[in-house]
């Protein structure tokens, strides 16, 4: 029997590279996990189609007990395949581009924005009426990379959130009150929870790359 070196191990990245990425460090799983998701939002609307459309009163109604557990299935249920459709390529890049910074990292910032957006909504919703949609969360998700980058004082990522904006920046005119039938109140609700989420885990980062500066004896830049 004999013995071979070991191949050096590849150093693991730095707190401040791991905060400033701009892609998924592994984008096949994360492309796998957003196109599971999205299949996931099509066999819904599927049953709901299937049961005449009964789903779409589960979604948040404001200021009533029963309507609260809304706040937990309105953003996988849409009223209907083109409501879900505008919402696709929405939820499919920017919950993509979220995953930056890993998968646990992009649950805890989802799930922020999916009970902020649904508790604004439930607070100052108008009465009886039943809010659904992923476009809650896609607003989360937009917002939270759009300020990353400042948080993290990361060219890179100002960079995408500049490409962001030219290509999307027309659907923030959706957080102010405007077309009937239209939640902006879970597009800005959204949003706030997006901004929270981003700056609590620049704090977060920021923190731990301290505690790591302090122990090595390195300082970042």
């Amino acid at each position: 029997m004999s013995s071979l070196p070991m191949p050096p191990t590849p150093p693991a990245p730095t707190p401040t590279g791991q905060r400033k990425r701009i892609l998924p460090a592994q984008p096949k799983a994360a492309a796998l996990v957003m196109l599971s998701f999205t299949a996931l939002l099509y066999v819904i609307e599927l049953v709901d189609v299937a049961l005449g459309g009964r789903m779409n009163g589960e979604g948040v109604v404001p200021r009533t007990l029963s309507g609260l557990d809304g706040v937990v299935w309105a953003p996988l249920l849409h009223a209907n395949w083109s409501h879900l459709a505008a919402n696709t390529v929405p939820v499919l890049v920017f919950g993509f581009l979220a995953m930056a910074t890993g998968l646990a990292r992009w649950i805890v910032v989802t799930a922020l924005i999916w009970v902020i957006s649904g508790l604004g909504v439930w607070l100052t919703g108008p009465a009886g009426t039943s809010t659904i949609g992923a476009s809650g969360l896609a607003f989360g998700w937009l917002a939270y990379l759009l300020v990353r980058g400042l948080f993290n004082r990361a060219v890179g990522q100002l960079v995408v959130a500049a490409v962001l904006l030219a290509l999307w920046g027309g659907t923030l005119w959706g957080l102010l009150p405007g077309a009937d039938g239209i939640s902006w109140q879970a597009h800005l609700f959204g949003a706030f929870g997006g901004i929270l989420a981003a700056w609590l885990a620049a704090r977060a980062d920021r923190s731990r790359a301290g505690k790591v500066a302090k122990a090595t004896g390195s300082l970042e830049a």
